[in-house]
């Protein structure tokens, strides 16, 4: 069972953004999802879910982003997940305030389904582990586990191996042009290198991250996508770390401290969606709770 601090009253919960330093594929399962490696930094920039727990049963949800207010969200499966599992007879009134970018490959559906899951059993006191928690959330998506256990972390497998790791202290700036990526079709593209080579943690120190990181999903994507291959190539010239999260269509680069990256986020484009955040080692959401036993 989970322990911490105390109860916390306050009704809104951070969902942390994170940036994939690097990603590797390995290989291929037999059902199609790739095996990966990749390291997950969180950072100190999050959506926002409030919440207030009822006793009538129902899952009532709002967001901000008015395309997001619907039934299919993550924060809608994720409550209603809970509630099965653990046969609760409680409900909560949900209401996301959206502040990363929708399709970025910044994690913010992952995060906020796993910030539902673990609030939710905060709240209603159904005294799930962060094991349990995680694989309730392996059934919603395959980040979902690291946001539940909210540690920087080397990440394998579909992404539920996770080893904490720390690296050294950075800010990162991120920015997103206004450019929807089709996920789907560029892991599916024949050109995808499937079969990098499989390195240990011991490896990723001699890398030197977070700054010589390599995204094997970019050069497809910048192929296919000019907005990004052009905002890229802005943001090279600028800084010589820049480079794509997950699948995009965010980027982002690496700062030794915050008066740097906000220079440079200060120049960026007004269509692009920008901000500047500090990497963390524990999520925020875990802060806030007062978790001692991860």
């Amino acid at each position: 069972m989970l322990s911490s601090s105390g109860k916390n009253n306050m009704s809104c919960w951070p969902c942390p953004a994170k940036l994939n330093l690097f990603l590797h594929f390995i290989g291929r399962r037999d059902d199609g999802y790739h095996l990966l490696q990749s390291y997950f930094q969180l950072l100190d920039f999050a959506d926002e879910l409030q919440i207030t727990p009822t006793q009538n049963g129902k899952i009532h949800f709002s967001c901000d982003q008015t395309t997001l207010n619907n039934e299919n969200n993550l924060v809608v499966k994720a409550a209603k997940l809970l509630q099965q599992h653990s046969q609760t007879k409680q409900g909560a009134k949900l209401h996301l305030i959206k502040n990363l970018p929708v399709g970025g490959g910044v994690g913010g559906g992952s995060s906020n389904c796993a910030t539902t899951l673990v609030a939710l059993n905060h709240l209603w006191n159904t005294s799930l582990s962060l094991d349990e928690l995680a694989q309730l959330g392996e059934t919603l998506g395959a980040d979902v586990p690291f946001f539940v256990r909210g540690k920087s972390a080397f990440v394998e497998g579909i992404g539920e191996k996770i080893t904490p790791f720390s690296l050294p202290p950075a800010y990162f700036l991120v920015t997103q042009p206004d450019c929807h990526i089709a996920t789907n079709e560029i892991f599916s593209n024949p050109l995808l290198t499937r079969n990098s080579k499989a390195i240990t943690i011991r490896d990723l120190k001699a890398l030197g991250l977070p700054f010589k990181g390599v995204n094997t999903m970019q050069h497809l994507v910048v192929t296919h996508y000019k907005e990004v291959k052009q905002t890229l190539e802005w943001l090279s010239n600028h800084s010589s770390t820049a480079r794509m999260t997950g699948s995009g269509s965010s980027l982002f680069s690496v700062f030794d401290n915050l008066k740097d990256a906000s220079k440079i986020a200060a120049l960026c484009e007004p269509s692009w969606l920008t901000f500047v955040a500090r990497g963390t080692s524990q999520s925020g959401l875990h802060k806030k709770l007062g978790y001692t036993n991860i």
